[in-house]
């Protein structure tokens, strides 16, 4: 059964930093490009960043770029967002998805399935 966790998420204050975790099981991560999304309040879902299988590649949205940085874990089955100087427009729920990688934005691909997020909420 696939399965996506999403973990460390929280409450931080104004260029505080939080570290994401995506814990995948029932397929081998390693196999696919993975992305990080967010949905804030009101907003629709976006795209924050994605990395590749074949290379390591990542992209990101101008908005985080120099900020978050995503990594990947394949022996852990897992892919991390660092998130460091922290804004409260960075306030959503943060969700990691299989995807389609070549560039930003990026989409929804591969195994298309949607955990349930990990909520971050960044103070002023």
């Amino acid at each position: 059964q696939v399965q996506l966790v999403e973990s460390g998420g929280g409450l931080v204050q104004f260029g505080g930093s939080l570290r994401l975790s995506c814990a995948a099981s029932g397929f081998s991560l390693e196999r696919y490009p993975m992305g990080w999304f967010r949905q804030a309040p009101g907003k629709e879902r976006e795209g924050v960043t994605c990395i590749n299988s074949r290379d390591d590649n990542s992209y990101y949205a101008d908005s985080v770029k120099g900020r978050f940085t995503i990594s990947r874990d394949n022996a852990k089955n897992t892919v991390y967002l660092q998130m460091n100087s922290l804004k409260p427009e960075d306030t959503a729920v943060y969700y990691c998805a299989t995807v389609w990688c070549g560039g930003y934005p990026f989409s929804l691909g591969g195994l298309e399935y949607w955990g349930k997020g990990t909520p971050v909420t960044v103070s002023s």
